[in-house]
């Protein structure tokens, strides 16, 4: 690597920004202060999405002459492409992609590339493994073929939210009170959560020039199975699953079921659960040895993904999250990850402040401004399920702060004039939010967005969102205008 001065920054370019992966370390490299490049195939849609400070770059891994612009100067490279995920021969394109990296990397002197792959063993000469984990072990050899000294970390499953492996976890177990399990279920696996794999892949910057190559097994402190993390997750959900094991289920079988159950992953079902058959544990420890990471246990990597899912959903603007999703809003409202999303918006042309007056008053003796007696209805189950009902009302009928109990509501977020957000303590098979967003189009027009949330549990939480989805539409809809009515009502007689 190139020697640097006490204190400066190393120059690091991230290929895979825009993955799972690679969207975290890009953060986490930003945290650390590094002078971070991203290099992009369409660097359009990746410039909104990552800091100012963060320099794009267009290239593409098999157009060998953009590479070279893109990795000139850089110190570390990392590299966390692959293909999966798109049609045709995705390991000769990896294969391709690998090469061409490499030698562009050689060629601009770069010092060491740091790469993500899989973990897994196999027989003589590959035998095994899945197409797509000897893929991932491919690259890293073409890699090191270059020249250019290679850091790879072997990984195990990765748990966090957003990962295609817990959600796949979270699809099956949500949705199948009773799971038929073929026998990947059983396979030995050692899963990390994603802040350690973040830890370690940021740690590779520290070791000393002039390490060479080396390649790090990396798993979390405890090993279990497939069917150990689906029991996991059910436990922290709450909910209680059957697990039948089904010997006879082929790998083209379960794809096909794993494509039913879970449809968005039918695409890479088939390699996923090929790879699943492989034993994916830590063999050597030499990356405890040399690094200081001390990854967390399996119910503490669930546990953290949860809660952060939890933090970045509650963080979720929904103006921009919606039209940024590119899907239509269809019976149901729209899913997000494990969650339900009904949204709509009404503009009302008065001042933002005088749009936001009517949401801060909402509940307790104002009421929810339509069909206040299928609220009362709605309280009166709750209290006959043991529930709080509406009884409490509310502290004050003009101010909120956090915490305040607001009917069968309590206020989790509250941005004067901007949000509120409430989140449910009605007796549900699942958790709510009821989200209200005014943004101000001028001086004297604003936009009212309300959202309702909805995270089922099980099949329960499910039946429940879809079979009243016709009547909280209603309410909802009908709750919008009313807020849009005593909006206008507000500013015409101030």
């Amino acid at each position: 690597m190139r020697p640097t001065a006490a204190g400066a920054t190393r120059a690091i370019l991230l290929a895979g920004a825009s993955g799972y992966v690679g969207g975290r370390l890009l953060r986490a490299l930003s945290d650390r202060s590094e002078r971070v490049r991203c290099l992009a195939r369409r660097p359009e849609y990746l410039r909104p999405r990552i800091p100012a400070e963060v320099a794009v770059v267009q290239g593409d891994c098999l157009d060998p002459v953009s590479l070279g612009p893109a990795l000139e100067g850089i110190d570390v490279a990392y590299y966390l492409v692959h293909s999966m995920g798109t049609h045709g021969d995705f390991a000769e394109r990896d294969r391709r992609a690998a090469e061409n990296f490499g030698q562009a990397a050689r060629r601009s002197g770069v010092g060491r590339i740091v790469y993500l792959g899989g973990l897994g063993t196999a027989g003589g000469s590959g035998a095994g493994l899945s197409e797509h984990l000897r893929s991932r072990q491919e690259t890293g050899d073409v890699l090191r073929a270059s020249g250019v000294p290679v850091i790879e970390f072997r990984a195990s499953v990765i748990l966090g939210s957003g990962s295609l492996s817990f959600e796949l976890i979270r699809a099956l177990v949500e949705r199948l009170p009773v799971m038929v399990c073929p026998r990947w279920v059983a396979t030995p696996t050692q899963p990390i959560a994603i802040e350690d794999v973040l830890a370690y892949l940021t740690a590779a910057l520290d070791l000393p020039a002039g390490s060479g190559s080396r390649t790090f097994d990396i798993g979390g402190a405890e090993r279990t199975t497939y069917g150990g993390i689906m029991r996991e997750y059910a436990r922290q959900r709450g909910l209680r699953r059957l697990m039948i094991p089904v010997p006879v289920l082929t790998p083209h079988l379960s794809s096909l079921w794993l494509g039913l159950v879970t449809p968005v992953y039918a695409r890479v079902g088939r390699e996923l659960i090929e790879g699943m058959r492989t034993s994916t544990i830590v063999r050597d420890d030499a990356a405890l040895r040399t690094f200081p990471v001390r990854p967390l246990g399996l119910a503490d990597a669930v546990r953290r993904a949860l809660v952060s899912e939890d933090r970045e959903f509650a963080e979720t603007r929904w103006s921009d999250a919606l039209s940024a999703s590119g899907r239509p809003t269809a019976y149901g409202g729209v899913r997000m990850g494990s969650r339900l999303v009904d949204s709509r918006a009404l503009e009302v042309h008065v001042a933002a402040a005088e749009a936001f007056a009517p949401i801060r008053r909402i509940g307790g003796d104002a009421g929810w401004y339509w069909g206040n007696w299928l609220w009362r209805i709605r309280g009166f189950i709750d209290l006959l399920l043991g529930g709080v009902g509406l009884r409490r009302g509310r502290r004050d009928p003009d101010r909120l702060r956090v915490g305040d109990a607001l009917d069968c509501w309590r206020v989790e977020a509250f941005d004067p004039d901007r949000r509120l957000r409430l989140v449910a303590e009605l007796r549900l098979p699942g958790r709510a939010w009821l989200d209200f967003e005014v943004s101000p189009r001028s001086e004297q027009s604003a936009v009212v967005r309300q959202t309702a949330i909805f995270d089922p549990t099980g099949l329960a939480g499910l039946a429940y969102w879809y079979v009243l989805y016709p009547v909280h539409r209603l309410i909802f809809r009908g709750m919008l205008r009313g807020i849009g009515t005593r909006a206008r009502g507000i500013e015409s007689s101030s």
